[in-house]
């Protein structure tokens, strides 16, 4: 394998990350995956199937160029690969995917329902979180579905019907907290909708801005 500078550095990234993902309880088992871009080649560093996320190791974890080439490996590419690379490709500001299959935002998903942005938080880091449906022949996502969406540059997060969320970010950290962020509101979104329907309520406020200096703005503009 030729020598990136940057490849140990990316790999104890992603492993850290993927532990993370792990013991906050966003993924179990050897589903999801997640990726990093390299700075110092057109490639990325991603976790293979069948490895899970606190499985992860410098050894296991595999290098693939954007062209879909893949460095010498024992594992098998994950089958996600093809809308890891197109997310690299079709977004110069993604360095990082974390999709995992976290349950609250999967069973809103599995509903067929988008997750409100109902806190502040939400709306400040996500803004929205497209719900992408299941390919024509009712199989998972893959480019074909999930690219066009991100091609917004506003979109740094989207939940994929019967599938799983996706986050994107300038680091693996900062998709990680955006995949946090999702399963916490999908969660609170539960909460909220259970006590409402329990109560006879059928609406309720849901907040227009993130932060309290956006809300002075809007005020201020009139």
């Amino acid at each position: 394998m030729p020598s990136y500078p940057d490849l140990d550095a990316k790999k104890d990234a992603l492993i850290a990350t993927a532990r993370r993902c792990f013991d906050v309880g966003l993924q179990t088992n050897a589903g999801g995956n997640l990726s990093v871009r390299l700075d110092s080649a057109d490639a990325i560093v991603i976790k293979p199937s069948g490895v899970g996320f606190a499985e992860c190791t410098r050894d296991n974890l595999q290098v693939v160029h954007l062209d879909g080439t893949i460095e010498p490996s024992e594992h098998k590419p994950s089958k996600d690969l093809g809308f890891h690379l197109d997310l690299y490709r079709v977004r110069a500001d993604i360095r990082a995917v974390v999709h995992c299959h976290s349950p609250w935002a999967t069973g809103y998903a599995s509903a067929g329902l988008e997750i409100p942005c109902l806190t502040v938080q939400t709306i400040e880091k996500i803004g929205r979180m497209p719900l992408i449906p299941l390919s024509a022949a009712g199989g998972p996502q893959t480019e074909v579905e999930i690219s066009p969406v991100f091609r917004d540059p506003k979109v740094v997060a989207a939940v994929l019907a019967n599938h799983g969320t996706i986050g994107v970010g300038s680091t693996l950290m900062k998709a990680q907290y955006l995949a946090e962020i999702i399963e916490e509101t999908a969660h609170i979104a539960f909460v909220r909708d259970t006590l409402m329907a329990a109560h006879g309520k059928t609406a309720a406020d849901l907040p227009q801005y993130g932060t309290a200096a956006d809300a002075r703005e809007a005020v201020a503009a009139g």
